[in-house]
């Protein structure tokens, strides 16, 4: 398996992830880096954040390059000043996964995710161990900056109608689940005028209430106080808060692919131009683009795909199914609280979240796993099969079948020896039917 994940590399903390990992990691950034240069690095709320961050800096500093800590911020925050201040840049996170787990991340000069390529190379030299090792007189120099999140927090104004945000004066509920988020989001709201109930908003690394992931089931006390104080938006954030999940003025969850489908049509109604995003996400997304007369174009899964495709298409907007929705005019990055400061800016523009949830198409999903021992052979039959039939098919990340009524997507995991199976269909029949039939062609292929 590659050393880097879809988003990073990522392990049980001081187990797998160990200070050694983290200085290797930096040494071997500074080595693809030439040993010169700045490298800001930031870290979410993690109990074993500091320890890394702390072992990341002496790696990087051991490879001669200046290191600028900028202390716990969100991944869109440290992306954010990386594109302003540094030449690449270093989070310790690991985003949504369970408190036990931490992970280090690498952000290229210009604020996006590090390319795959980079990845390769810097993975080449990880496993070589071949670093480069900075004269004594030459180690680097340690900086620190405490205002990473103010400039952060200044450019998401600046991205949005703060104006008129501020107008209205809105209620909003939020939970930050005592990620990284609680240093911005709060503060974000409060300078858009708005009146603020945290949940979950003090910096605790043990996350003592709910696990960084936001998912529904977790986050019901949230939904109760948004239907009961008569809030205008609930907002939940993953631990590092590069997503963001909300709830409208009802206090019902919005489901992440219509999310991103309502996020598309409303940028679409103002500005016209090709969106962004990953095979995986659902047809409402083509629907909507179609809509608006404008170019879909798909990519593969993860968000560091979405963000290159969309600075190569020039798109106005582009996103995942999953809450990381990326807006071009603030940064090419998933981004929580630029997505809450734009539904703001849609409720004060006239439309209920929940009156714009439901002007989005609908249709139903149907996903499970399969084992498979040999993933490349077992994709490769996989593929052999459909293209015989004459289906039409897209390979841009595993194999997605498409039907007059809906699609199938068979793609291996990047982690684990497991194929997925997603579907999705009109009917809620039609959607299990296909995904029986892509366990049924995996099963024939291994």
């Amino acid at each position: 398996m590659a050393f880097f994940g879809t988003n990073g590399v990522r392990g049980i903390a001081n187990e797998y992830i160990t200070p050694q990992l983290a200085i290797d990691v930096a040494r071997s950034l500074g080595t693809y880096m030439g040993s010169s240069g700045v490298v800001a690095i930031g870290r979410d709320t993690r109990a074993s954040g500091e320890m890394l961050k702390s072992a990341a800096i002496a790696g990087a500093l051991s490879a001669g390059l200046t290191v600028i800590d900028i202390g716990i911020c969100p991944t869109p925050s440290v992306q954010y000043y990386v594109k302003e201040y540094a030449d690449a840049g270093i989070v310790i996170t690991a985003s949504h996964n369970p408190r036990e787990y931490n992970g280090i991340k690498l952000i290229a000069g210009d604020g996006t995710e590090l390319s795959r390529d980079g990845e390769k190379e810097i993975e080449k030299i990880y496993y070589s161990k071949e670093f480069s090792a900075a004269p004594w007189q030459k180690t680097g120099d340690l900086r620190h900056d405490d205002n990473a999140n103010e400039y952060y927090i200044r450019g998401i104004i600046n991205s949005v109608d703060h104006e008129l945000i501020r107008g209205k004066k809105f209620k909003v509920v939020i939970d930050t689940g005592c990620g990284a988020g609680s240093v911005t989001l709060p503060f974000l709201l409060q300078k858009l005028g708005c009146e603020v109930m945290t949940l979950n908003g003090q910096v605790d690394g043990t996350f003592p209430w709910r696990n960084p992931e936001p998912t529904p089931d977790v986050l019901t006390e949230l939904a109760g106080i948004v239907k009961s104080s008569g809030a205008n938006m609930g907002v939940a954030q993953d631990g590092d808060a590069d997503r963001a999940v909300f709830f409208d003025e009802n206090g019902d969850f919005i489901e992440e692919e219509v999310l991103l489908a309502m996020m598309a049509k409303y940028v679409l109604e103002r500005k016209k131009g090709p969106v962004v995003t990953p095979v995986s996400s659902s047809s409402r997304m083509l629907d909507v683009a179609k809509e608006a007369g404008v170019e879909l174009v798909w990519t593969a899964v993860g968000s560091i795909n979405v963000a290159r495709k969309m600075m190569d298409t020039g798109a106005v907007f582009g996103g995942e199914g999953n809450g990381g929705l990326i807006f071009p005019e603030h940064q090419y990055c998933r981004d929580g609280a630029m997505a809450c400061a734009k539904f703001l800016e849609i409720i004060a523009n006239g439309q209920k979240l929940s009156e714009l949830a439901q002007s989005v198409p609908a249709y139903f999903n149907s996903k499970t796993k399969v084992r498979a021992d040999d993933l490349p052979k077992t994709m490769e039959k996989v593929k052999k099969e459909v293209l015989s039939k004459g289906n039409e098919v897209d390979t841009t990340d595993g194999v997605k079948v498409w039907h007059n009524d809906g699609w199938v997507l068979i793609r291996p995991s990047g982690t684990e020896p497991i194929i997925r199976i997603f579907a999705e269909s009109k009917t809620k029949e039609r959607a299990d039917d296909l995904m029986k039939k892509g366990v049924e062609l995996v099963n024939r292929s291994k």
